[in-house]
């Protein structure tokens, strides 16, 4: 029987979002838009006089952050509404229209920092005599704007670096386009004699597959297509890192890494850290792969077998009523207050919750400052739904502590933390799971779930941070990339993660070809950072610590009031610490344990 995709009208209002509290229908919309045109012109009347008095400054950036909100409130209606339903034209035009906009704020605004960047600090803090409001409400703003000063360039230098910067900062695009839309990979034969073309998006099914010679044929027709393409790729990786050790030299850091990291004020040790502990407790990895090896019965574990199934699928399927309940019981542990909000998000219908034709893939949370935060789910009722569920409102309520409890500059929680409270909601709800089943299979699957985050979270982004910082400092040092140095270097760190636990297939060596997050400067750490930190907070928390749960909560509301290091250590978490990172490792270990009990 073909099962058809339903249209957005057939899906009960229930269980989709109510944007009206964002905009009560599109005129109003429409009208906070021509709003906007006027707002953005208004800006323009402090150019020659915001640094005249401190009112003047105050009023500047007020007027500037007054743009900037409505911006945001705008952005959250058309991008829902959009991905709601991705074929309807209007909101493609709505968007396109608010990018327009964006643009030209842009260019009306860009003269505060110019302007800011022409005085000393000092004689900001003259202002502050004269006016509590700014002191109160933007020291901290200002303060982190003047320690990028030492870094920037001339006026006319700024200038003529971001003229150029776009010809710079192509090379993301050129990847995307050249995977995305240049390459063509073998057909693969299955198990039932059916030939089928692999692709980017399909590879992840052929690669688990039950079917050892399906999961090598997969693997050998994806690298075999990477390997053709190596010396594009290369490049363009290449004059991605190239153009970022060189404007980060211009600018005087001491290193890209330390430009990177800079901004959050995040110390190289934490980087640091990470790699050498985990690197140094990479045992309980290691004899995970053997014990795969083990329950598939092999004699030799290759590359294409890592991703094959262990557990039977489990073939349970949730409602989303029966998805609701067993989330709010499972975070109950966070208490009261925290529940409540949970409920508030479901009753006020934060949430889109299943696939209509048109409506955009996975899922995600999203949010404005004096909005609700919004979730868009394709809800299909498998236990990775629900874990799904648990996700997305951990970001969804940290948004929404954030707002609550900051003014508008300070509402924004840092990409190092962000992670963290989705993360914590998932290990709560597992815990949950595993304590209020019977059914072995189903705790099998949960734990096994389990062991595949840390692999592939802490262990495998933990892998690609130190390729990355491989081959800054390689470029760093006068060096040039090439696919060659490139594929060496990533198949020596997976002789270093893997050991002597797997057959290292030569392929391999590609694989670097297929991280996109390569090209987002220093990124990957921040995914095993955070379940590192998310592990030690979960974990504590169901150790009945009061402390840790209460100061986890008032961490939720901290915004970016603090940097992000100092708003885990109001936690207790000192990431500079080993122990943190290693008491994820630890728990990955006991998980570990776990399962191979249940399968004894």
């Amino acid at each position: 029987m073909e099962i058809k995709q339903k249209k957005r009208e057939e899906i009960e209002e229930k269980y989709k979002w109510d944007l009206s509290s964002i905009y009560k229908n599109d005129d109003e919309f429409l009208n906070e838009m021509k709003k906007l045109e006027k707002e953005i012109q208004n800006i323009k009347k402090f150019e020659n006089n915001m640094m005249e008095s401190a009112q003047n400054l105050y009023d500047c950036l007020q007027e500037n952050i007054k743009i900037d909100s409505l911006i945001s409130k705008l952005n959250l209606y058309a991008h829902c509404k959009y991905n709601q339903d991705t074929s309807d034209s209007k909101y493609q035009k709505y968007n396109g229209k608010l990018m327009n906009l964006i643009c030209e704020y842009e260019k009306s605004s860009s003269f505060i920092i110019p302007t800011l960047m022409k005085y000393d600090y000092k004689d900001i803090e003259k202002l502050y005599k004269n006016s509590n409001k700014l002191k109160d409400e933007y020291e901290l703003y200002l303060k982190r704007l003047y320690r990028e000063k030492k870094y920037m360039l001339t006026e006319v230098e700024e200038k003529l670096l971001s003229s150029i910067s776009k010809a710079m900062n192509n090379s993301e695009d050129i990847y995307d386009l050249l995977t995305n839309s240049d390459f063509f990979f073998d057909y693969i034969t299955l198990e039932n004699g059916e030939k089928v073309e692999l692709t980017d998006s399909n590879y992840s099914i052929y690669v688990s597959s039950k079917n050892r010679n399906v999961r090598k044929q997969a693997f050998d027709a994806m690298y075999k297509t990477y390997k053709n393409h190596k010396d594009s790729i290369a490049k363009c990786l290449s004059s991605f890192i190239e153009s970022n050790v060189t404007i980060s030299k211009l600018r005087g850091y001491k290193s890209t890494l330390f430009e990177a990291l800079y901004g959050e004020n995040i110390d190289k040790s934490i980087y640091d850290n990470l790699i050498d502990t985990v690197t140094n407790n990479i045992s309980p990895l290691i004899e995970y792969y053997k014990y795969k090896k083990k329950l598939l019965n092999l004699d030799e574990l290759h590359l294409y077998d890592i991703y094959a199934p262990i557990v039977d699928e489990d073939e349970k399927i949730y409602t989303y009523e029966e998805a609701k309940d067993i989330v709010l019981n499972a975070l109950q542990i966070l208490g009261d207050n925290y529940v409540n909000v949970l409920k508030q998000a479901f009753n006020e219908r934060w949430i889109d919750v299943y696939n209509n034709k048109g409506k955009s893939s996975g899922a995600y949370s999203t949010g404005a400052y004096n909005q609700n935060p919004f979730i868009l789910l394709n809800f299909e009722g498998r236990l990775d739904d629900v874990s799904t569920l648990a996700h997305e409102l951990g970001h969804s309520i940290h948004t929404y502590f954030s707002n609550k409890n900051n003014i508008y500059q300070y509402s924004g929680y840092s990409i190092f933390v962000a992670e963290v409270a989705s993360t914590v909601n998932e290990l709560l709800l597992s815990h949950y799971m595993l304590k209020n089943t019977n059914d072995k299979n189903e705790k099998k699957y949960i734990l096994n779930r389990l062991l595949e985050l840390y692999k592939g979270t802490l262990f495998r982004q933990t892998m690609f941070a130190e390729f990355e910082k491989n081959i800054y400092d390689y470029v760093e040092k006068g060096e040039i990339l090439t696919s060659e140095f490139l594929c060496d270097e990533y198949y020596k760190l997976n002789q270093k993660y893997f050991k002597d636990s797997v057959i290292l297939d030569e392929n391999i060596k590609y694989e670097w070809e297929r991280v996109p997050h390569f090209y987002y400067f220093f990124y990957v750490f921040k995914y095993a950072t955070s379940i590192s930190a998310a592990t030690y907070i979960a974990r504590e928390i169901l150790n009945d610590n009061t402390k840790i749960r209460d100061n986890y909560l008032k961490f939720l509301s901290l915004g970016s009031t603090k940097f992000p290091v100092d708003e885990l250590k109001e936690i207790g978490i000192d990431m500079n610490d080993s122990k943190v990172i290693k008491n994820a490792i630890d728990y990955f270990e006991e998980i570990l344990k776990e399962f191979k009990a249940l399968n004894e």
